[in-house]
């Protein structure tokens, strides 16, 4: 198949000319130091708002963190992978076959996400990540039957009464914390085993990501992703957040759908359907991902099919009906989590909206990375030149995270909440002509390690 970018100036596949590429560079400069200089003014008065006593609550604004370099066991590999990804990446992509590909891909993004982790330590980075007393783990002795739980889940968020949830299991739906429950029922109890396993499932995002993009654009669009899928600097909140595990649970419902929807027969009834009941059941990780329902609307916008829309969603209601059955209403656990989010003491009260919701776009451009926010400038500055596909994905995903971000319901912390959607951002880097790919490439490295290893990050 040939690729959706063959044959446009300034693609991959054939360079800009002369006298547009000094405009293109410049642009892109423009664009990276307007970021950088987002992120700095966030900073510079989140320091200040701190300084005046203003209950920003965050470390290191805008992000989540503390200032402490250093530098841990996953120091060289994190930059051996990086190096290797960056250099060899491209061409390795370009050359193996599609599904050993991505094996690949899915073994270095591990890596890399292992890597960034284990720079803080193995106990820092992995182990105590999901163990501390807000986490879902805190929930597992209190949950002796799951019946139970479902049924009293919705009573229990809001009120700050002893029995009340404790605040990660209370700001997201059930499933959230039954995964951690029937993890450690299987035998497989505390943080490690959590965060191992966050991580291992939140890893493979990437293979989900580029298997939407082969079904919906072709494989060649999907080649050139995949190295950027990797190197995505969000990973440093992939290990270990629980939230990136569900980008990944989202990404593989979306992955389903978008192979279903391609294919005029059962089987591809089935794909929808099964892609429906993944997608349902992420609404049940977290309440933020019923924005990620653009992303669906995407799929069925880029095939021109709406009839893989409403087999997903039937497979999608089915889940909804299993929960109201088993006791949990969605929407009565979505109106309870904004009355929790704004009783006295807690931080959706306290930190200051006229703050975060600028700040909270710095902490999304850092997650990001400056080759994506090139990508993005590019794709603004000439949509048609876009292939359908790519621009649908990354408006759905450029979309919720502005709905999620003009809600209020996001003060802070999006660098983990908001990676559902920005993983459908990244794949705009494949727009960067093929021989900047290595230098942009490092660039995401780069930013990665540098956060990893001058901050301490809570996730």
């Amino acid at each position: 198949m040939t690729t959706a970018l063959r044959g446009r100036p300034g693609s991959a596949d054939e360079p800009a000319s002369p006298a547009r590429r000094p405009l293109r560079l410049r642009g892109d400069l423009i664009a990276v130091v307007l970021a950088a200089l987002l992120v700095t003014a966030s900073s510079v008065v989140g320091w200040s708002l701190i300084e005046a006593g203003v209950p920003v609550l965050v470390g290191w604004p805008p992000l989540l963190a503390s200032w402490l370099p250093h530098v841990g066991p996953g120091t060289v590999p994190a930059v051996l992978v990086a190096l290797l990804v960056a250099l060899g990446g491209p061409a390795v992509a370009r050359r193996l076959r599609w599904g050993p590909l991505l094996a690949v891909a899915y073994a270095a993004s591990l890596a890399w996400t292992f890597a960034l982790a284990t720079i803080d330590g193995w106990y820092v980075g992995i182990a105590e990540r999901l163990a501390t007393p807000s986490e879902y783990l805190a929930e597992i002795p209190r949950t002796p039957d799951i019946a139970v739980f479902l049924q009293t889940f919705a009573d229990r968020i809001a009120g700050q009464t002893p029995d009340s949830l404790v605040t990660h299991s209370a700001g997201h739906p059930p499933a959230a914390t039954l995964v951690y429950v029937l993890l450690d029922r299987l035998g497989f109890p505390g943080g490690e085993y959590a965060g191992v396993v966050s991580a291992v499932v939140g890893a493979s995002a990437v293979v989900a990501v580029g298997v939407t993009l082969g079904a919906l654009a072709d494989r060649d669009l999907a080649r050139t992703y995949l190295p950027f899928g990797v190197l995505f600097p969000g990973a440093v909140w992939v290990g270990v957040s629980a939230d990136g595990m569900f980008a990944a649970v989202l990404a593989w419902g979306v992955a389903l759908l978008a192979l279903g929807a391609v294919r005029r027969s059962v089987g591809g009834a089935v794909l929808c359907l099964l892609g429906g009941v993944v997608l349902g059941l992420s609404l049940f990780l977290s309440y933020g991902l019923v924005l990620a329902g653009l992303l669906p609307i995407a799929v069925a916008l880029v095939t021109r099919r709406v009839v893989p829309l409403l087999v997903g969603g039937v497979g999608a209601g089915l889940v909804v009906a299993a929960f109201a059955a088993a006791g949990f209403w969605w929407y009565e656990g979505y109106e309870q989590v904004t009355i929790r989010y704004y009783e006295p003491f807690e931080y959706g009260l306290l930190r200051p909206y006229e703050y975060w919701w600028w700040a909270n776009l710095a902490a999304a451009a850092v997650v990001l990375g400056p080759a994506v926010v090139v990508a993005l400038r590019r794709a603004v500055w000439r949509p048609r030149a876009v292939p359908p596909a790519l621009l649908a994905l990354a408006a759905a995903g450029c979309g919720a995270i502005l709905v999620a971000d003009v809600s209020g319901l996001s003060k802070s912390e999006v660098e983990r909440i908001w990676l559902p959607f920005a993983l459908w951002i990244v794949p705009l880097a494949a727009l960067l002509p093929r021989p900047a790919a290595r230098w942009w490439l490092l660039a995401q490295a780069a930013l990665a390690l540098a956060v990893n290893h001058l901050l301490l990050t809570v996730w």
